[in-house]
């Protein structure tokens, strides 16, 4: 039976400056930097998460044809590709630092029917919701998450 999530794809054109940018801008941790013969494995995640992870490949990464890499370049290059949404509990805090830092934003924190919500693009185009829910829809006070 599926547990949840462990390890989700984030497409990357340079999985090294994708690591700083994880680490550096939004404070993630490396979880794995390891080379396996002609590909590095690269995970990263929240501190405060552990038990899901991001896995940074590379579109020029080995199971990728080259239709394929092509394809999905000009897609993420594009800044077409969401890849998630990351919970907060301080968006507009999280927003200044992280603007601060360098990060694109798309969006500035906006008020939604679900909480506060900015979106942010990667330094490669994927882009990403930093979501804070409201008090009534935040439901991982119950989970183990």
């Amino acid at each position: 039976m599926i547990k949840g999530l462990g390890i989700t794809t984030v497409w990357t054109f340079d999985q090294q400056r994708t690591k700083a940018f994880f680490t550096e801008k939004l404070d993630f941790e490396v979880r794995h930097d390891i080379a396996m013969g002609d590909m590095t494995w690269i995970t990263v995640g929240a501190k405060d998460q552990p038990g899901v992870e991001l896995a940074l490949m590379s579109l020029d990464g080995p199971g990728l044809d080259p239709e394929s890499s092509d394809a999905l370049k000009k897609l993420v290059g594009k800044g077409v590709i969401g890849a998630g949404a990351f919970r907060t509990d301080d968006c507009r805090g999280d927003y200044e630092t992280f603007r601060a830092r360098g990060v694109e934003f798309l969006q500035e924190p906006q008020e939604r029917p679900y909480g506060i919500e900015a979106i942010f693009r990667d330094d490669n185009g994927n882009w990403y919701s930093l979501t804070q829910r409201s008090e009534e829809l935040d439901f991982s006070k119950d989970l183990d998450c």
